[in-house]
């Protein structure tokens, strides 16, 4: 007689009370090491809210002193005269100035800036890209006086030539219109101020792209893709979110610029249809060239000019951050 075997189920388990896995809220600080570090993490970004806000306080109570005794238009005066009675001063020309000379730099630096961090890390050799992204790191310590100097007695004296070039083919549009002078004007700036923040794009672009996930040109290059083809395919697309979060770094940068502005700029109280003519100012480089010597009125207005600067950095920098969060799925943290 055959006896068939059949393999024997194990017994259910007795019923009693599941173990759930250990949630992250289960795994909370549990050992002091934990606790303290814990305190000291949440205690350091509660302190940073509260010096952004006691320095915003600082600025609005300021601000409303001397906007009290302007009795003009702090927003749209062409004039800057807090010695006057009654006093008249606004930020029309500053406002201006600060923007025009910063999308300057911004449209030269960037593309720039991400070129040299594609060579660096998908183009040159390695015994070639090593020193030049030394040489980069290096123009990223320079001081920002060592820039002014530098664009006030080379980049100033060379900038006829271009200006001249300018005037002859683009003069017509009158953006690029040259009468001739000294150019000392915010295209001059804006290009100083592209040099100034070179460096900070390009060394965290680098750093970006360095952090591509090789599976991913691999693949590319398996589907018969050439080199510019997986950086446009693969890099670029994974390192969009790091390019934007490093223009940010630059452009505010190159908003709050003083030293080098100061330098390079002769700054008038108007605003000239011309990025070619003299002229211009910034909030920064005005808040340097006449704190010093201000009034406590004027001091107080200098400081209304600087709350308004620090209202369109926290605006560029929630814009850069609504910018990345609808690019996450672009993000290097979601590859």
């Amino acid at each position: 007689m055959d006896i068939s075997t059949q393999p024997t189920e194990a017994p259910p388990p007795a019923p009693g009370p599941s173990v759930a896995a250990p949630t992250s809220a289960s795994r909370g600080a549990t050992r002091p090491g934990d606790r303290i570090f814990l305190g000291l993490s949440r205690g350091s970004g509660i302190f940073l809210l509260v010096i952004m806000a006691a320095i915003a306080a600082f600025l609005t109570y300021r601000a409303a002193n001397a906007i009290s005794k302007d009795h003009t238009n702090f927003l749209t005066t062409f004039e800057w005269n807090t010695n006057l009675e009654p006093a008249s001063f606004g930020i029309a020309v500053l406002a201006f100035g600060t923007v025009v000379s910063a999308i300057i730099a911004m449209a030269l630096a960037v593309p720039v800036s991400v070129g040299i961090a594609l060579f660096i890390t998908h183009y040159a050799p390695r015994r070639l890209g090593g020193p030049i992204a030394f040489v980069v790191d290096l123009l990223a310590a320079v001081p920002s006086i060592v820039y002014g100097l530098w664009g006030a007695l080379v980049l100033v004296p060379h900038m006829d030539g271009l200006f001249g070039w300018l005037d002859h083919y683009f003069g017509w549009t009158g953006v690029f219109e040259w009468q001739g002078g000294a150019p000392r004007s915010m295209l001059t700036v804006g290009v100083l101020l592209a040099i100034m923040i070179l460096p900070i794009i390009t060394n965290v672009s680098r750093e970006v792209f360095r952090q591509v996930p090789r599976m991913h040109e691999e693949a590319a290059l398996a589907l018969g893709a050439t080199r510019w083809e997986v950086i446009r395919m693969s890099v670029l697309p994974f390192g969009r979110s790091g390019v934007i979060s490093a223009s940010m770094l630059g452009l505010g940068r190159a908003l709050g610029e003083t030293m080098a502005v100061a330098t390079v700029l002769s700054p008038t109280f108007e605003i000239n249809a011309s990025l070619l003519d003299p002229g211009g100012g910034t909030f920064a480089q005005n808040i340097a060239s006449k704190f010093s010597e201000a009034t406590p009125l004027g001091q107080d207005a200098l400081i209304a000019s600087g709350l308004v600067l620090f209202v369109i950095t926290l605006l560029v920098n929630g814009a850069a951050r609504m910018i990345i969060n609808r690019r996450k799925e672009y993000s290097g943290a979601n590859a």
